[in-house]
This record gives structure tokens, C-alpha cells and sequence, in this order.
């Protein structure tokens, strides 16, 4: 039993080893160095990203003798104990196992005792949103005042479970998901030290199957390195992993979308049929997907690091397929993995997801040129500017009235929001009752909130963040009118969004969306009403709702002559940087 795993065996053991979480390894380093320990920590994030090693080299650190800048140095007696877990005064506790309200009253008796090795007691609590409410509230005392000589780390991939109160009392540290290029990089350096032979494709395959986790993709290294005995092959990853291959997934997405109903069919089965789980399989079609919206919308520059792996065909399918057909795909796909979670017989989902992309999807395979709108639009702005170069050089070369006016003038970004309707009377309530604060508890809540969602959500919302928010609705801008009509179009991503912020704040709020355009319009449009004492025009339409029969409790705006008056409560909605006063 010699041979110890990957992981173990390169786990970090300093601040500056750490993977992926630069800015939470250095924040800790500097607190040491200045000697500015904190009485509790919490860390959270995804399993597999350090936390737990940040956890043992903090404790190292704040008791390391040698320490320098922050680093503990490895060598002394006190940071071995703690590396090999044999130090007394590092406590490392699994919540899963010990939830109980008697483990937390030992630990709160114990803590009181002085350290007998190291100049302080370290507790590592990992899971801990696995305590009961009761062992919650007996750690809360302790939390809020333990000794001097006592620091508390915790340790979570859920950290909306635990009690406000709990959190209050910490330090909170958020561990992200490492990119694919860091886990590739750390792979090389790991097989180039072990004399591993490898094909580069290889290390990008398991990068993907780990999903941002160091830890997983060190152990399907491991598992790889007993499957193969000569060199890591792609093959022998894909095998592994249960991943598809490149050519696999563009024959599916190339057969769906030219409506070969069989030929989508035997690729899927030939994938069952070869070990591919039908989720993993829909995973994967879900990544393919949207890397084929990356490659569409992506500057040829970026592309290299963001779609490293693909060859000549993906972006020739890239080129040649509809972006509003990948977003169907999306969808469809997105409904059969929900409806495989409970099912026997998932693969049949899959099939019946497979036939109804192929055989519903109407002419949207492959692109057919710019739309007739948008041509339209191009043709009038020829015209328009034609227009504009006659006056100009009808009047020695100044633009006269006649030049076509803002509204007048096509644009790219007017023609995202076509064929999608906000809901204005709502969001101009929202408007007539936000507060900053409102806001700020979404924002503060909104990168984890959106990293719990399943994956197409995610890459939904990831394109934006609440703009504004009152009590009861909050507001998001997306670039593209397509993102709005699918949010607004999801109920279960509706329902979900507004439960989340409900759990997290205490009251729901729902979500109205419209692009980044109608929201600035929307935006000056309230503003103006605002200034001429009309705005109670815009709410109408909005139907009866808690924010209109309390006004009591929200912010209002009385609308002096005075300009400053004016932009003071507005600032404080828009942001001082967003409000321009312009005289008419």
C-alpha cells in the first residue's frame, strides 16, 4: 500500500501552490504576514477546488514558527504534524458524520483548553451545512466570541444552508471553478515530474469530464494511469470518462439539424451502445452546443483559448448552423436531462428528444443569409445616409435638420430587441420603488445563486446581472432579445430564480428581463417622467401589487423644481455615473 493518489500526493502545500484561486490565496497570505487572523472563516465553493487545502496550510501558517510573508515553511515540527494530521491542536471535524448538537457542546467545552503544542487551536469543520439547527446554535456563542488562541474554519459546497447568523460571524472566502486551461496546465506539470507520456487531447478531455474541479481531474489522471500502461491516449480518456468524441457530436448535430431522423437515432445508440450514459451523453451535447454559440459569436482571436481541442469541421458546422436552432436544441435538451432524473428508462427520453429536434424543427438547420428585416434596415440606411451626404453638400458641408434623427437611424443593437415585449408597466413600478439597497442584496447574492442552476440556466443568466430591484421585482438587461424571450419563456427557471431569493433574503422577488437597449430607453423615459411629475402614467397597466398598496415602506420621489433634487434620488437608484441632466 505504498502508492498514494494524485491528489494526495500534490496536494499544495503553501499559499502560493494553490490552483485557480489566486485572489483567496493571497488575501489569506497577507493576513498572516500582517497578523490580521481572523477568529472564524468560511470557505465555500465546489468540491474539488482547495478549500480543504487552504484550510491545512492556514493552520500551518498561523502557527508555523518560520513563517515568512504570510508562507508556513514545511520543515518545522509544527507544520509536518499538521501536513501528516497527527498535531493535536488541528482539529479537522466531518460535519456529514458529526452533526450532532453533542459534538458542537464537546467542541465549545474543549475550546476553552490552551493549545499544547502550537501557539493556536485550529478547528476545520468541512460540510458544514450538514449541522443540525440545535449543533447550529450551539456554535453560534463560540463563533461570536471563542478565545483568543482559537480560529474556526469552515468548510462548504453549500453554503446557502447555513443560518445567516452563521455567516455573519465569518469571513467568507468563495473557491471558483478552475478553467480548463489551468487543470491542462497543472496536468502537464504533474505527468511531466511523474515521466508520463501523454497526448495533449487526452488532458483536454479529462479537463472537461472534472467540470472545474483539481480534485476530479487528478483522480480520472489516476484512473487513467491504471487503465493504460504505455501512454494516455484521447481514446483511452474518452473511453474512461464516458465522454463523446468530436466527430460524434457533429454527426448528431449535423444529422438533427438537416432532419435525418435515423441517422441522429444511430448515433445515439451507437453511443449507448458503446458504455455512454444517456445523462453524460446529453452533458455533452449541452457543452457542444454552446461552444458552437462561442465559435459564432467569438472574435477569431479569443478562439484558441476558448475552444482549444476542435478541428477544421466543428467550425465549419459553426459557420453553417442557425444560432436560434442551437438555442431549441438547448431547450430540448435541457427538458429531457430534467425528465431523465426520474425515469427507469432515461435513454427513451433521449430518443424522443432526438426525434423531435429532428423532425419538428422547421427549416432552421442551416443559416439562409441575413433576415429580411435586417436587410430592410440596411437598405433604408443607405438611403438615409445618401440623404445626409446631398444636404451636406447642399449646405457647405453641415448637416442640416433633415439628417435622420437617433430614432430614425437602424441599428445593430435596436435590431436585438425586436420581437420581444417587455413588461414596462411592472418594470416602471419596480422603477418608482427601488432602493440601492434592494438592490445590492440581489447583486450580492447573484454569481452564487446563478453557479446552483443547471447548465443551460446558468449560461443563460451568466450574460447578465440585476440593473435594478425594488421589494418585490428586480430587473435584468441582456445583450440579445433571444436570452429575454427564453428567461421570460421558462417558468421552471422563473419559479426557481424567485424561490432561491427568497430562501436567501427572506421574501421572493421576480424577475422581469428586457434588453440592454429598451432598458436605457426605459431608463431616460422614467427619468423624464420623473423630472414633469408624469410618472405615475407609466405604472399603469401593472395590476394591484404589495409594492402599490404600501407605499409606505419604499423609497418615493418628490419632485422639486430644483434639478439636483431631482438626480439626488435617482443617483441613488441608477448610480450617480448613469444620470446626465440635459437641458431642452
Amino acid at each position: 500500500m505504498g502508492y498514494q493518489a494524485l491528489y494526495r500526493k500534490w496536494r499544495p502545500q503553501r499559499f502560493d501552490e494553490m490552483v485557480g484561486q489566486d485572489a483567496v490565496a493571497q488575501t489569506l497570505e497577507h493576513a498572516v504576514a500582517s497578523d490580521k487572523i481572523s477568529h472564524a472563516y468560511l470557505f465555500t465553493g465546489p468540491r474539488g477546488t482547495g478549500k480543504t487545502s487552504a484550510a491545512k496550510i492556514l493552520a500551518k501558517a498561523v502557527n508555523c514558527p518560520n513563517q515568512v510573508n504570510g508562507e508556513p515553511c514545511n520543515e518545522c515540527d509544527i507544520c509536518r504534524g499538521i501536513t501528516s494530521g497527527v498535531l493535536s491542536d488541528v482539529i479537522e471535524i466531518d460535519a456529514a458524520s458529526n452533526n450532532g448538537v453533542d459534538e458542537i457542546r464537546d467542541i465549545r467545552d474543549k475550546v476553552r483548553y490552551a493549545p499544547t503544542e502550537a501557539p493556536n487551536k485550529v478547528y476545520i469543520i468541512d460540510e458544514v451545512h450538514m449541522l443540525s439547527s440545535g449543533a447550529f446554535n450551539a456554535l453560534l456563542k463560540t463563533l461570536e466570541e471563542p478565545p483568543a488562541h482559537v480560529v474556526f474554519i469552515l468548510a462548504t459546497t453549500e453554503w446557502q444552508k447555513i443560518p445567516a447568523t452563521v455567516i455573519s460571524r465569518t469571513q467568507r472566502f468563495n473557491f471558483r471553478r478552475i478553467d480548463q486551461p489551468t487543470l491542462i496546465a497543472r496536468m502537464q506539470t504533474i505527468l511531466d515530474a511523474e515521466g508520463v507520456d501523454y497526448e495533449p487531447d487526452a488532458l483536454t478531455v479529462i479537463a472537461h469530464a472534472a467540470n472545474g474541479g483539481m480534485r476530479d481531474a487528478l483522480s480520472i489522471l489516476d484512473q487513467l494511469l491504471s487503465f493504460t500502461s504505455d501512454q494516455l491516449t484521447k481514446e483511452a480518456a474518452l473511453e474512461l470518462t464516458g465522454a463523446l468524441g468530436s466527430q460524434q457530436k457533429i454527426a448528431y448535430m449535423q444529422a438533427i439539424a438537416a432532419q435525418q431522423t435515423e441517422d441522429a437515432l444511430a448515433v445515439l445508440r451507437e453511443a449507448i451502445q458503446a458504455g455512454r450514459e444517456p445523462a453524460r451523453f446529453v452533458e455533452e451535447l449541452l457543452y457542444f452546443t454552446r461552444d458552437l454559440l462561442l465559435a459564432q459569436s467569438t472574435p477569431e482571436v479569443d478562439r484558441e483559448a476558448l475552444l482549444a481541442g476542435y478541428d477544421d469541421d466543428f467550425y465549419a458546422l459553426a459557420q453553417d448552423i442557425d444560432a436560434t436552432f442551437l438555442y431549441q436544441v438547448m431547450q430540448q435538451l435541457e427538458q429531457a436531462r430534467y425528465d431523465m432524473q426520474y425515469s427507469v428508462q432515461p435513454v427513451i427520453y433521449l430518443e424522443v428528444a432526438t426525434i423531435s429536434l429532428a423532425e419538428h424543427t422547421g427549416n432552421h438547420g442551416a443559416t439562409q443569409g441575413p433576415a429580411d428585416d435586417t436587410v430592410a434596415d440596411l437598405q433604408r440606411e443607405v438611403t438615409q445616409l445618401k440623404q445626409l451626404v446631398e444636404t451636406m453638400q447642399t449646405n457647405g458641408g453641415t448637416p442640416s435638420s433633415a439628417s435622420p434623427s437617433r430614432s430614425q437611424r437602424p441599428s445593430h443593437t435596436a435590431s436585438k430587441g425586436k420581437n420581444f415585449e417587455p413588461n414596462f408597466p411592472l418594470i416602471y413600478r419596480t422603477l418608482a420603488n427601488a432602493t440601492k439597497k434592494d438592490r445590492n442584496d440581489v447583486l450580492g447574492l447573484w454569481p452564487d445563486l446563478v453557479e446552483q442552476l443547471p447548465k443551460v440556466q446558468r449560461t443563460l443568466l451568466q450574460q447578465t446581472e440585476p440593473v435594478a430591484a425594488s421589494e418585490d421585482y428586480f430587473v435584468l438587461a441582456f445583450e440579445y432579445a433571444t436570452f429575454c424571450r427564453n428567461v421570460s419563456e421558462d417558468q421552471e427557471i422563473q419559479v426557481t430564480v424567485k424561490t432561491q431569493i427568497g430562501e436567501r433574503l427572506g421574501h421572493p422577488k421576480q424577475m422581469l428581463v428586457l434588453t440592454v437597449e429598451q432598458w436605457q430607453d426605459a431608463r431616460k423615459k422614467y427619468v423624464q417622467a420623473l423630472k414633469n411629475g408624469t410618472s405615475d402614467a407609466l405604472t399603469a397597466g401593472a395590476g394591484s401589487d404589495k409594492q402599490a398598496s404600501d407605499d409606505a415602506d419604499h423609497e418615493t420621489f418628490d419632485v422639486p423644481d430644483e434639478t439636483a433634487e431631482v438626480v439626488e434620488p435617482l443617483a441613488d437608484v441608477f448610480g450617480k455615473d448613469n444620470i446626465h441632466v440635459v437641458d431642452d
